[in-house]
């Protein structure tokens, strides 16, 4: 019974590396740890003929379990499938210049929201906190990146 519940455990825990985890983690580690253990333990209980078949069933039964999951699309219900394909700022830094004036919506740390003619940017400070409320300018506008500073 030990034999089979290492092996059933560890079946599942490399099962959830390969469909959940990305990159190689402790899960799936573990889950080879425990495999391993479960056939070198049928070695030891029943002998070397009754292990190499254990170990033969073992195989064929990831290798199956793995490609009917795959076949069948069983995981597809739990993978993202949306993505984003807009970026804040895109396409609205048109009508904004340098040295243009506005006020903080949100404190910058160093990344908020500020106010424009009346429209709502992300803007991007030099690495310094801002106060909500605080009147700013723009010092430079790339990339849809908008950098201000504090106007003293």
């Amino acid at each position: 019974m030990l034999v089979f519940g290492l092996v059933f455990i560890g079946f599942i825990l490399v099962l959830l590396e390969i469909l959940f985890v990305p990159g190689t983690t402790v899960v799936g580690i573990l889950g080879f740890i425990a495999t391993l253990g479960g056939i070198y333990l049928s070695f030891e209980y029943f002998g070397t003929t009754t292990g190499w078949w254990f170990t033969l069933g073992c195989t064929l039964f990831f290798i199956l379990s793995l490609y009917y999951s795959f076949k069948m699309k069983t995981w597809e219900r739990f993978s993202l499938k949306d993505s984003m394909k807009v970026k804040f700022n895109e396409g609205v830094t048109k009508t904004l210049k340098k040295d243009d004036e506005g006020m903080t919506i949100s404190t910058l740390k160093p990344v908020g929201k500020a106010e424009f003619a009346s429209k709502e940017y992300e803007v991007k400070s030099f690495g310094q906190y801002i106060e909500p409320n605080t009147k700013i300018k723009i010092v430079s506008i790339s990339n849809n990146n908008i950098l201000v500073e504090p106007i003293n």
